[in-house]
């Protein structure tokens, strides 16, 4: 049974995303589209706008076939860990493909980019130490050594699809049977637009704006009809109904504790401490502590490891013993994980119980902590069983 995988995190799931699986099926020949999806915490800090089990379903309605969720540990990180994730969760499957949007307006062999990089790793490190601590963004210090290294590579880092891709090139050849690439553009609409200027096609980022905005009307032609009733029907949650809840953690912790929280840098707990008494919103917040150095993006991951009392203990451990949650599948998809039962090198789990506390803890608790945004929230991982419509192919 051929199969692609893609990785994803659908907030929400779009016209776009529609067409990104119609074209992994067709481009790549699969019977079977294996999405693995960010959970209820998503890679650049954010909670979802809904709850992980509305939009595995509406994958599955979308033409996906299996979703299974990506741990928050390889969710809520930089593009290099986010693909690690997926592709480990992919392999375990023995996935064939992996189909992803690109921004690149130019055909971009990212395999090729996956061996430049393989071959020159100790000139990266030492381009890297050259400009390091210079005041640039990352994603412009990683332009800047690519385009020097290597003078055939026109590397737009700024683009988070276009990084994403040459994330999953890397991690993808780390393995003995790497999965073949198929990059797809993107669908008139750009990751990081605000308005929605297409019949058919918004980027996440503009429809998010217009729910957030209570303007429904907006969004309805650049959404597949189950979302939009989902988004209709469903509580929704942004940064600004976690924020009492951050607020409160920082208040109560003193500079040790916060100093403890995964990827605090030094000194930055102060920072964040004196700010937090100036803020009455997140975007407040977030703007008071941002600098050159430390992005909104990174700002964002760290509020949420605030907000959960993430460790680096609890990190590397999600990251050692990871498991294939499944959120929703069909038939074909049930098929397939029936074949995969005996071969998979991860355990594909069903559902959590309490048995499972201690394995899954930083998941269970990260739900736990996504269901204070909204009191109609449902419990998020104790006994939540997959959606399986049989009738769905």
């Amino acid at each position: 049974m051929k199969s692609c995988g893609v990785i994803v995190e659908y907030n929400p799931f779009h016209n776009g995303h529609l067409y990104h699986l119609e074209q992994a099926r067709k481009q790549t020949r699969s019977e079977v589209v294996v999405a693995v999806m960010s959970g209820n915490f998503l890679q650049r800090g954010e909670p979802a706008l809904i709850d992980k089990w509305t939009r595995a379903q509406e994958a599955i309605r979308g033409g996906a076939d299996v979703v299974i969720e990506l741990p928050f540990a390889y969710a809520v990180q930089s593009a290099d860990y986010f693909a690690k994730g997926g592709v480990k969760l992919l392999q375990a499957l023995e996935v064939d493909a992996l189909c992803f949007g690109t921004d690149s307006q130019e055909p971009v062999d990212y395999e090729h980019f996956a061996e430049l990089e393989f071959a020159h790793q100790q000139e990266l490190a030492e381009l890297f130490q050259t400009v390091k601590n210079n005041g640039m963004s990352y994603p412009r210090q990683m332009s800047w050594v690519y385009q020097t290294l290597f003078s055939e590579a026109t590397v737009d880092f700024s683009s988070p699809n276009h990084l994403l891709g040459m994330s999953y090139a890397k991690e993808n050849l780390r393995y003995a049977n790497p999965m073949k690439l198929y990059p797809i553009q993107r669908k008139l609409a750009d990751h990081h637009d605000r308005e929605i200027n297409n019949k058919h096609f918004a980027s996440a980022t503009a429809i998010r704006q217009q729910v957030l905005n209570h303007k429904m009307q907006e969004i309805k032609q650049v959404l597949p009809d189950y979302t939009y009733f989902d988004l209709e029907k469903q509580p929704y949650v942004s940064w600004a109904d976690y924020f009492p809840y951050l607020k409160y953690r920082i208040l109560s912790s003193e500079p040790a504790e916060l100093k403890a929280i995964y990827q605090m840098v030094e000194g930055f707990e102060y920072r964040i401490k004196a700010a937090i008494l100036q803020s009455q919103t997140f975007n407040e917040f977030v703007n008071e502590i941002k600098t050159k150095r430390f992005t909104w993006t990174r700002i964002q991951r760290l509020c949420l490891y605030i907000l959960g009392n993430v460790s680096i203990n609890e990190i590397e451990n999600g990251q050692k013993n990871p498991v294939l949650r499944i959120l929703a599948f069909n038939e074909q998809g049930r098929s397939f994980l029936q074949n995969k039962k005996t071969t998979s090198t991860l355990p594909i789990v069903a559902n959590y119980t309490k048995k499972r506390e201690m394995e899954l803890f930083l998941d269970i608790k990260m739900g736990n902590i996504y269901q204070l945004g909204h009191h109609k929230i449902k419990s998020q991982d104790y006994y939540r069983k997959p959606f399986y419509d049989k009738n769905i192919k």
